[in-house]
């Protein structure tokens, strides 16, 4: 027997399936990319692992470790294609989830956009039941009703059911023994309890998030049952993990139990891996980007840390779960360009995906991409793409264009050159809006890019947004894998407290100790030795009187008077930050404690990449500021300390980089380039 020794990461995207490896033998790092199979996930996963096998010469035997990001979570929420389920809530309160918050996303809309519930009315039940905000039991639990309700549930033939009383998180006495009785009745549905998905206060978001999660349970849970079978057979010695929301991993188990944690999955790689870079680069400010064949991703690294947030939404749905702060537009590769009744170039959020991708691709798309445009404007070179071992069809892309120009009255490529400008603005509206809700001014950060499709984009995205220094790190096209690649076991867990934060320090300590034990018996169960365990703290604050709250990072559980002062401080500052103003006389609440239970992975140390020569520099015409000129092209590997100058292409196996003209291309020791601008226009 071999002993295992290889760690795999593998981040499944709409397009491709990106994967890293890390050989334990010999400190190397490696990557590929493989289309990916939207109809089964696992296949694409499979086969590229295979054909990591037989490229880098290891057995599937020798594999440790592979952690997955997915979008299975978040394309089930999307598409809706869910089972049926029901909700089980405090009688009176059934139509909570209809009700929702009113909140309007498009102020201006004469009318409101009709929500789309996940649970029909006519599938939510009310049960005789009531705690109080304390706590206290104020009605008992009426278990003759829950026994005929579980009829009831039997005949409707629901897959899954949402558990979810009022002030289930102060006492889930209730929601405990709901579960016990309708799974002991209805056995093979799934039943999820808000006191384990969610246990905090307001009810609408708790109880769409344990909606989420019921009815995500069928989808995720086939896909693992189905990913761990084949893997028992092809990787038999290896640890499988499952990226959740907030850039940790989870086993197969929890992944499956509580599948609404993975709903940024994939994007948290990303997010992770420029966490990591910040530190290695000396980079203590970035905005991470990463543009796919679907989607653009948009993360802030600030002062060397990523932001958590306490909720998030997924179409429109609040998820209040502990997620790395992200924005995400439809704009990537595969993104389709349309012509709007009004006569105006649209791009997205539509994606020609993998399946059939874009016309170049030669698959049967017919409609035209950025992918296609890039193509055009000679910013991609159709001979090399994926390392030569994907050609690209010109010809194709000329007639996709054909039919957008003709409704523009443009040539092709003037259309194609419009697709891309218009593409930029979008994608550098959505830097601004991550930056300037936080405060934050664009010029005070470098643009890290990455991502398949980002690095054609990233200089004169940064140009739009007054940033002087864009870097391109090592194995940019598959960072998100590389990202992955660095995870630990993580679990979630918080405490609602509500209360001046002055008064709590020995409710808080009590609160801390329960917290801390459950996620040392939860990391016990990962089998992560205790010299292994970390425990990170934070807590939710506001002022009083104010109805949302902040989330301020704790050095330790320290809640003497002390303590207490140094994380009132931190609210104020940041409170500032983000708000522009503080209100130090205003008493500070606090809301929550939250826990993040961390279980740290054997890692091997990684060894120097190791470059290739590259090729003698060649020209061919590309589309720059002036229109179509001659422009270098030259490998990454030829990029040295010396720089390059723009404009030019950076080529190499699985993404390109254009540098604009009044722009400079360096090596940096860590294997990253790092393009600065040198001349304004």
């Amino acid at each position: 027997m071999t002993t295992p020794s290889i760690r795999i990461a593998v981040d499944i995207g709409g397009t491709f399936t990106d994967i890293e490896i890390l050989d334990g033998r010999t400190g190397e790092i490696h990557q590929m990319k493989t289309p990916s199979t939207p109809s089964d996930p696992s296949i694409g996963l499979l086969t590229g692992i295979r054909e990591a096998s037989e490229r880098f010469a290891f057995s599937l035997d020798e594999v440790q470790y592979l952690l997955h990001g997915t979008t299975i979570a978040t394309n089930a929420v999307l598409e809706r294609k869910l089972p049926l389920g029901a909700l089980v809530t405090t009688a009176g309160f059934e139509d909570l989830m209809q009700i929702g918050r009113h909140g309007r996303t498009d102020v201006y809309a004469i009318t409101a956009t009709p929500e789309r519930p996940l649970v029909k009315r006519r599938f939510s039940y009310g049960v005789a039941e009531r705690v109080g905000a304390d706590g206290r039991v104020i009605e008992p639990l009426d278990e003759t009703g829950v026994e005929a309700l579980a009829e009831r549930l039997r005949e409707a033939g629901v897959r899954s059911v949402a558990v979810c009383f009022l002030h289930s998180y102060a006492n889930p006495a209730h929601e405990r023994r709901v579960g016990e009785i309708l799974r002991e009745r209805l056995p093979g549905v799934e039943v999820s309890l808000s006191c384990d998905i969610s246990p905090e206060l307001r009810e609408y978001e708790r109880l769409s998030t344990t909606a989420l999660n019921a009815l995500l349970v069928p989808v995720v849970k086939g896909y693992t049952d189905r990913l761990a079978g084949r893997l028992k057979q092809e990787v038999p010695q290896s640890q499988v993990y499952l990226v959740q929301s907030n850039g940790g991993v989870a086993g197969l188990g929890k992944a499956g139990r509580e599948p609404a944690r993975l709903l940024l999955s994939g994007p948290s790689g990303g997010a992770a891996a420029a966490k990591r870079l910040s530190a290695a680069l000396d980079e203590p400010n970035l905005v991470a980007v990463d543009m796919g064949g679907t989607s653009f991703d948009v993360s802030v690294v600030h002062e060397g840390t990523v932001s958590m947030v306490n909720e998030g939404e997924v179409d429109g749905l609040p998820v209040r779960l502990p997620m790395i702060e992200m924005r995400t537009i439809g704009a990537g590769g595969g993104s389709i360009a349309w012509v709007d009744d009004g006569g105006r170039l649209r791009i997205g959020p539509q994606s020609a995906g993998a399946e059939p991708g874009p016309a170049c691709y030669g698959r049967g798309g017919e409609r035209l991409t950025v992918t296609d445009a890039n193509l055009l404007l000679g910013r991609l070179d159709g001979s090399s793409f994926m390392g030569g071992g994907m050609g690209l069809d010109r010809g194709a892309s000329e007639r996709a264009a054909a039919d957008v120009a003709g409704r523009l009255g443009l040539s092709a490529e003037d259309t194609a050159a419009g697709v891309i400008a218009v593409t930029n603005s979008s994608l550098a509206t959505a830097i601004r809006l991550s930056l300037f809700e936080k405060g934050m001014d664009p010029e005070d950060f470098a643009l890290l890019s990455f991502g398949g499709a980002g690095g054609v984009h990233a200089c004169e995205v940064a140009e739009d947004l007054g940033m002087n220094r864009v870097i391109f790190p090592a194995h940019a096209s598959t960072l998100s894998a590389w990202g992955i690649l660095w995870s630990d076991i993580t679990h979630d867990l918080s405490s609602t407290q509500i209360g001046p934060l002055a008064d709590l320090g020995p409710v808080l300590s009590e609160r801390a100790a329960r917290l801390a034990a459950e996620g040392e018996r939860q990391l016990r169960e990962d089998g992560v030795p205790q010299e292994n365990c970390i425990l990170e703290w934070a807590l939710d604050l506001r002022y009083q009187g104010q109805a949302f709250d902040l989330r301020i990072p704790l050095e330790a559980a320290d809640f003497s008077p002390a303590g207490l002062a140094a994380a009132t401080e931190a609210f104020h500052a940041l409170h500032r930050q983000r708000f522009s103003y503080d209100e130090r006389t205003v008493p500070v609440e606090v809301v929550s404690l939250r826990l993040s239970a961390i279980g740290r992975l054997a890692k091997p140390a990684p060894v120097p990449m190791r470059e290739a020569a590259g090729a003698e520099a060649r020209t061919r015409a590309v589309y720059g500021r002036g229109g179509f000129a001659e422009t270098a092209v030259v490998t990454r590997q030829a990029v040295t300390a010396a720089g390059v100058a723009g404009p030019a292409v950076v080529e190499e196996t699985y993404t390109a980089t254009y540098l604009p003209a009044g722009w400079t291309i360096r090596s940096h020791s860590t294997g990253a380039l790092i393009a600065e601008r040198t001349q304004r226009h």
